[in-house]
Order: C-alpha cells, then sequence, then structure tokens
C-alpha cells in the first residue's frame, strides 16, 4: 500500500498526483471533485449541487442517497469542512491496477479527517462490491485516516434534518437575534414553550419560530430528532 498514487483536481481540469502518504489533507479541501458531475435527460442518479452551512458554499453529491448523507453532515456540529469526490486512489488488487474515488471527505473540529463511501445498504450484499470497499478501507486507514461506509439515514431523523436545514442559513438571522432567542428559550420544557418564549422577545411570532428552529439547527437548543416534531416534543436548553 505504500505504492498507492492519488490524483486529485486542482486549479479547474488540471491533474495532480503522487504517492498517497504524501497527500496533504488540505490540497483535497482545496481541490476541486475528482468527477465532473453531469446531468443529462433520462440518467437514473440525481447529481446536484447543496449550499452547506458548514463550508458556506456548495457541495456536490450524485444521488438522493448521497444528499441524504450530506445533509446529515452538514448538521454534525463535529464537522468543520466537507469535500465532494476528494480524490481518486489508484493501487493494485488481486494484481490489477483498480482506481477508486470516494464520496466525500470530512474534517472534525478536532482536525481528525475521515473519508465517506456512500452505498445503499442491498449493495452491500454483493461480494465483489463488499471487497472492494474493503480494499478501499484498508488503504485510506493505512494513510492515517478514518473510514466509514454509509447507507440509508433513520427516516425520522433524515426528516427532521431536512426540515431544519430550511433554517440553516446564518445571514437569515442577526447574532443579536440569535442570542435574544437563545437567552428566552432558557428553561422551556417544550418546543411549543420555546417558540412562545422568542415570540414574546422578538415580538414576531413567525419570525421567532424560524429564529428557535435555527437555534436547533446549530445546536443552540436540542430534542430527539429520531421523532417526529411536534408542539410537545421535549427540548434541552442550555
Amino acid at each position: 500500500m505504500n505504492h498507492t498514487r492519488f490524483t486529485l483536481r486542482a486549479d479547474g481540469d488540471r491533474l495532480k498526483g503522487g504517492l498517497l502518504h504524501d497527500l496533504d489533507a488540505r490540497d483535497v479541501f482545496a481541490a476541486e471533485p475528482r468527477r465532473t458531475f453531469r446531468w443529462h435527460r433520462g440518467q437514473r442518479h440525481y447529481p446536484g449541487r447543496y449550499w452547506s452551512a458548514t463550508t458556506g458554499n456548495f457541495v456536490g453529491y450524485e444521488s438522493r442517497l448521497e444528499l441524504a448523507v450530506l445533509l446529515l453532515e452538514d448538521f454534525d456540529q463535529r464537522v468543520v469542512r466537507i469535500a465532494s469526490q476528494p480524490f481518486e486512489l489508484i493501487a493494485d488488487r488481486d494484481g490489477t491496477q483498480r482506481s477508486y474515488v470516494p464520496d466525500y471527505m470530512i474534517e472534525h473540529r478536532d482536525q481528525r479527517f475521515t473519508v465517506i463511501e456512500v452505498k445503499p445498504r442491498r449493495r452491500l450484499e454483493d461480494p465483489e462490491i463488499a471487497g472492494a470497499l474493503e480494499w478501499a478501507g484498508q488503504i485510506i486507514q493505512s494513510r492515517g485516516w478514518g473510514y466509514r461506509i454509509v447507507t440509508e439515514p433513520d427516516p425520522a431523523l433524515l426528516s427532521n434534518v431536512r426540515f431544519l436545514a430550511g433554517y440553516r442559513r446564518a445571514w437569515q438571522f442577526p447574532g443579536r437575534d440569535v442570542d435574544a432567542a437563545t437567552a428566552s428559550t432558557v428553561g422551556a420544557r417544550t418546543l411549543g414553550e420555546a417558540f412562545r418564549s422568542a415570540g414574546s422577545t422578538l415580538d414576531d411570532i413567525a419570525y421567532a419560530r424560524a429564529a428557535v428552529l435555527h437555534l436547533l439547527w446549530r445546536h443552540l437548543i436540542q430534542c430527539d430528532l429520531t421523532s417526529v416534531l411536534e408542539i410537545d416534543t421535549a427540548v434541552e436548553t442550555r
């Protein structure tokens, strides 16, 4: 595995390559996606670009499942950077040179790095696919990075995070309003109480509701997101 090579896309279409053990994660996050995202009539997958609150720019995805995973990583407060299609690995597998492009690479707040492969659960039952991912994981872990295979997330969690993502843009909520909403919700026991408390403070019920949902996105208040959000959903405030 010491002879594993990489390529990544730097400065537009120019490819940069070398040995994997020489690849600096900072170069990965500065690069463009290794594969080009394409759209055409009749295609069976659903690529697109998602505006990430974590990165402050667009991150690509190639399927609805990748978008679901991207949403959850964007919501994770431990994540500080996300790169899509970060690099290509080129290495020998069973006497044949193979290449592999993972779906995402993330940087954690504690400066750890994790490479993420997104696969439908049913496809992991294929021995060829499972073997290829095990091969890729061993190579990536030998570089000192984490490797995680992600399948379909919990439906309720995904639904809630997708809903909260509508309130993820910090520029829509001035800092003074975020501070006021946070202070007003201290001691609130339910989401309904948090809405009412913030509404009294901000003097705008609809805006206050949006501000509270922004607090949930930022983890400034918390609740169980594995069940459908209701007015009587219990919340934890700081």
